[in-house]
């Protein structure tokens, strides 16, 4: 399959699962699209990314941690910087697991500390001479339920939050270092809800999707 018939494959797959897309401005990509996924109206953001210059199309959410939440962790690695940094590890561990690529932002040290959790990237890539509808919906799903447990992770050992997202250092860095330009960057996503009482979300019944 090349490029013009994943373009295409993909775009019907979507389509027949009735889930939501738009095209993403992207000088790198043969295709970027926004999809939300699950289809609910607590749906996520995920990318969905064929580069130029590489055989394969690529799945990938990225979720910014709530700034309550933040703060509990803060507290943690302050009074106990050991029970943090068994969390991070095995946190590290589940996601490897997951047979994922993975991406954790975490805050600068403090006394040799790492600071809190602040946004996690989950990704898998489909390379395009194995690409087929039944391995792209495994693989969205594959990186929801990542997401979702992770989500609950932090929520069963941090609390539910304030609502309001915290900061990510690294991307402030990012930001400083680019300059002015850096301003418009298509590729931040938008908060998430992140209140999934009730199991698996207001919105989300696990007999349809687990």
């Amino acid at each position: 399959m090349d490029r013009t018939e994943a373009t295409d494959a993909i775009r019907d797959w979507l389509q027949n699962e009735r889930l939501e897309a738009r095209d993403v401005e992207d000088q790198q990509a043969s295709l970027h699209l926004h999809v939300k996924y699950p289809p609910t109206k607590r749906g996520h953001l995920f990318n969905i990314v064929i580069p130029k210059n590489r055989n394969l199309v690529l799945i990938y959410s990225v979720t910014r941690v709530d700034e309550g939440q933040q703060n509990e962790m803060k507290g943690l690695s302050e009074n106990q910087p050991g029970e943090w940094k068994e969390w991070l590890h095995e946190t590290r561990l589940d996601l490897t697991r997951a047979d994922l690529d993975w991406v954790l932002h975490v805050g600068g040290k403090s006394e040799g500390v790492s600071g809190p959790l602040q946004a996690f990237n989950l990704s898998r890539p489909i390379w395009l001479d194995g690409l087929s509808q039944n391995e792209f919906m495994h693989t969205m799903r594959r990186v929801w339920l990542a997401k979702l447990s992770l989500i609950h992770r932090i929520k069963h050992h941090f609390g539910t939050g304030t609502g309001k997202p915290g900061p990510v250092d690294d991307w402030e860095k990012k930001k400083t270092r680019n300059g002015p330009r850096s301003q418009k960057k298509p590729a931040e996503p938008r908060p998430v809800d992140i209140d999934e009482t009730g199991g698996f979300g207001r919105d989300f019944d696990p007999a349809d999707w687990a």
